[in-house]
């Protein structure tokens, strides 16, 4: 069973967390059902450029329809593979081509990682910070002159 969609060029996909609480229209009220279940977790929304969304739409209608989990398989933003089980999806045409648009699954987890910087801003820096009096420079040390050290 070929149950992933996976991205091999590009970008990593911008996920943005969907929440009922940003509609007061009431058009996503079929997120609430969907979100309901034993785990926690964020349905997030991303599109992509296909070569044939209606063909990728057809793969996920027929893998849900043997009860079976379809996945977006991508790269995140350092290069590692991910995984995201896929609860919606559309296919529309515009101008440009083909578009899938795609409501996936999200951990908690995952909302803080995107969140988080990878990398630290001190990263490099050797020399100890001299202004902080916390840090002991050893000037206030009287070392004994009999002292083999």
């Amino acid at each position: 069973m070929n149950n992933k969609i996976t991205i091999i060029e590009g970008p990593t996909p911008e996920f943005q967390v969907v929440s009922v609480n940003h509609f007061g229209d009431g058009s996503l009220n079929w997120v609430s059902g969907v979100m309901e279940g034993p785990f926690l977790y964020n349905t997030a929304f991303t599109n992509l450029r296909t070569f044939d969304a209606q063909k990728l739409l057809e793969r996920c209608q027929n893998t849900w329809a043997e009860k079976q989990t379809m996945y977006l398989e991508y790269k995140d933003r350092i290069g590692l593979r991910r995984e995201d089980p896929i609860i919606a999806a559309r296919a529309i045409s515009v101008e440009e081509g083909d578009l899938l648009l795609l409501w996936v699954r999200k951990d908690l987890s995952d909302e803080e990682e995107d969140n988080q910087d990878y990398f630290d801003s001190d990263f490099g820096d050797d020399d100890p910070d001299t202004d902080d009096p916390d840090i002991d420079n050893f000037d206030d040390i009287d070392f004994d002159d009999n002292s083999p050290f």
